[in-house]
């Protein structure tokens, strides 16, 4: 009776610690999981913020490329139907044009209006196109990145060599630095929809 007793205070409090101990490992656990939860959400925050900002700053450039490249053509056609066309408009309209489609790279990518071909994965399965989304953001992530760097590299390149246009004498560097700086801007906003597609649905929106 007495090794009974014994045991019995001894086990009581054995199991109390164990079950203390269980205890601590969760709470500690479920406080790694808050605490990612939380710098995931602040990240996305972050990014997103970023993200818009500088969309903002491209679309309302590209805006005023594009008015420019409109007016130009307008004009260029009414001055070669009473005299003659404006001097240079070929080389305008290019440079215009090429930064008018940078510029909107990443501002069309957060608009979801990219052309897709999804009539396979919408019937696949939640989580199965998830996953696919998340390749689908790392390749192309990769790749305006890598695009975006060559591009820089072929614009110093450029302004090294100070290289012009024919017609107008236009140095090429700045608009080419231009077109690598909406390559980046589109990598940014994929780099985002990838952290995104990481997240919990609720977290996960923008």
């Amino acid at each position: 009776m007495k090794r009974n007793a014994e045991v019995g205070l001894f086990t009581k409090p054995s199991i109390l610690i164990s079950c203390f101990r269980v205890f601590t490992i969760i709470i500690k656990k479920t406080n790694l999981v808050y605490r990612d939860q939380i710098l995931g959400k602040v990240t996305m925050e972050v990014l997103d913020r970023i993200s818009k900002l500088l969309i903002r700053l491209l679309t309302l450039l590209g805006g005023f490329f594009l008015v420019g490249m409109i007016v130009l053509t307008c004009a260029n056609i009414l001055f070669r139907l009473v005299w003659v066309p404006i001097r240079g408009t070929f080389e305008l309209m290019g440079f215009f044009g090429a930064i008018v489609t940078a510029f909107a790279l990443g501002h069309t990518q957060m608009r979801r209006g990219h052309i897709s071909v999804d009539i396979l994965t919408n019937s696949f399965p939640k989580k199965p196109r998830k996953v696919i989304n998340a390749i689908n953001h790392t390749i192309c992530f990769f790749f305006f990145s890598v695009a975006a760097w060559q591009i820089a590299i072929k614009a110093t390149t450029l302004m090294n060599t100070g290289e012009v246009t024919e017609t107008l004498r236009i140095i090429y560097y700045p608009f080419t630095y231009g077109v690598a700086f909406g390559c980046a801007v589109l990598a940014l906003v994929l780099f985002t929809d990838l952290i995104r597609s990481f997240l919990p649905e609720k977290e996960g929106q923008s």
